[in-house]
C-alpha cells in the first residue's frame, strides 16, 4: 500500500508534510511519495537527523506548487509540475494507492474531477468529513464543495455517506439523515421537500436507512450516522460544531483555572477533560475524503502539523482498503434520476 503525499501543500508545508509521512511510514508500515522540491524535502529530512531515506519512504521531485493566491480552477494546468499535478498524476498511474494534499480545497477539488475523474454517473464529488457527535462522529456530506444542489446530487451524497459510514466508520445499518429546519416531510425548501421523497424511495426499496429530516441539535446529539446536506448549509454547520468546541474549550479551561479549589477538580476530572479535547481535535481525524472521485483523494486542512498529515495519510490507506469506491461504482445506478425527472415547472434541467 502506497500513499502519495503532496509535500508543498499546506501552511505548514513542507517540515509538516515530511515529518508526518515519516511518522506513517514508521508508525503503520505503509510506503509514503513525497511530491514537491527534492531540495527542500532533503533539508527537512536533516533538520529532523535523517541523513538517508527510510525504508518505505521515496521523493518524486515536483517543481512548482500551487498557492492560494493561483486560480483554483486552472492551477493545475497551468502548473503541470506541481507537487498537486505530479502527485495526481501518480495516483491515475497507478504508482500509489491513495493521494493526500493539505493545499488549496478548490484547486484539489478541480484537478481531482477533471485529472482523477468523477465514478461514472456521479454528477458531484462532496467532501466527507467525520464530525464529533454524540454517537462517536457522524460523516457530513456535503460540506462545501456545492453551495448549490440538486436533489440528485443530495441523493448520490446519502449513498456515498452511507457506504463511508459502513465501511469506514464500522457502522452496519448507517441512519442517514437529512439536515433541515424540522423533522417533518413538508420542512424546509423545495430542495429539501424532493430530496426527502427521493430519500425515502430508496428507503422504501431497501437501499438506504433513511432516518427523516434531522435538525443540527439532534445531529450533533448523535441521531444518525451520515448528515446529508448541500455544501452551503454543510459548511455553516461544520463551522459552528468547530466554533462551539473551540469555545467550549475555552470556557472549560477558565473555570479550572479560577482557583485551588477548582484546579484540584480539573486533576479529578483530567481524562474525561482529555477525552473531550481528543473529540474535538481535528489533528486526530487528519482529514475530509472526497467522496465520487475514482480513487481514494483525502483533502487535509491547510493548517495541519505533523499529527494531522499523518493521520490523513492513515485515512488515505483505510479508504483505499475499504472498498468504498468499488460499492459506489457497482450501485451508482441506484443514484440516478431518469432525466425526464430532473425537470422544473418549466421544463428546464435542474
Amino acid at each position: 500500500m502506497k500513499v502519495i503525499v503532496d509535500a508543498m501543500g499546506g501552511d505548514n508545508a513542507p517540515k509538516s508534510n515530511v515529518q508526518g509521512a515519516l511518522n506513517a511510514v514508521k508508525e503503520y508500515g505503509v510506503d509514503v511519495a513525497l511530491v514537491g522540491d527534492g531540495e527542500a524535502i532533503l533539508e527537512c529530512l536533516k533538520s529532523l537527523v535523517v541523513d538517508n531515506l527510510p525504508k518505505g519512504l521515496e521523493v518524486v521531485h515536483a517543481s512548482e506548487a500551487v498557492t492560494m493566491e493561483d486560480d483554483p480552477a486552472t492551477a493545475f494546468r497551468h502548473k503541470k509540475d506541481s507537487s498537486l499535478t505530479v502527485g495526481l498524476n501518480l495516483l491515475n498511474d497507478g504508482v500509489g494507492d491513495a493521494f493526500v494534499s493539505a493545499g488549496s480545497t478548490g484547486a484539489l477539488l478541480s484537478a481531482a474531477t477533471l485529472m482523477t475523474k468523477r465514478v461514472k454517473g456521479i454528477r458531484r464529488a462532496a467532501l466527507a468529513p467525520v464530525v464529533p457527535t454524540g454517537n462517536g462522529g457522524a460523516v457530513l456530506i456535503d460540506c462545501g464543495a456545492n453551495a448549490e444542489c440538486t436533489p440528485e446530487y443530495l441523493l448520490q451524497f446519502a449513498f456515498m455517506g452511507s457506504y463511508y459510514a459502513r465501511k469506514v466508520l464500522g457502522r452496519n445499518e448507517p441512519k442517514v439523515g437529512l439536515l433541515n429546519i424540522g423533522t417533518e416531510p413538508t420542512k424546509g425548501t423545495k430542495l429539501q421537500k424532493e430530496t426527502y421523497l427521493l430519500l425515502q424511495e430508496a428507503n422504501d426499496a431497501g437501499r438506504l436507512h433513511f432516518a427523516g429530516n434531522v435538525e443540527a441539535r439532534e445531529a450533533v446529539e448523535g441521531a444518525v450516522d451520515v448528515i446529508v446536506a448541500d455544501g452551503y448549509s454543510g459548511n455553516i454547520f461544520l463551522k459552528t460544531v468547530e466554533g462551539a468546541g473551540k469555545f467550549l474549550g475555552r470556557q472549560m479551561k477558565g473555570m479550572f483555572k479560577k482557583n485551588l479549589l477548582t484546579k484540584l477538580a480539573a486533576v479529578l476530572v483530567k481524562d474525561g477533560i482529555r477525552e473531550f479535547k481528543a473529540l474535538m481535535d481535528a489533528d486526530a481525524v487528519g482529514g475530509t475524503a472526497l467522496m465520487g472521485i475514482s480513487k481514494p483523494v483525502i483533502k487535509a486542512h491547510g493548517s495541519s502539523n505533523a499529527t494531522a498529515i499523518q493521520n490523513a495519510i492513515r485515512q488515505g490507506f483505510t479508504l483505499a482498503q475499504s472498498g468504498l469506491i468499488d460499492d459506489i461504482t457497482a450501485n451508482v445506478g441506484y443514484m440516478c434520476l431518469e432525466r425526464e425527472k430532473m425537470l422544473d415547472e418549466s421544463g428546464e434541467k435542474l
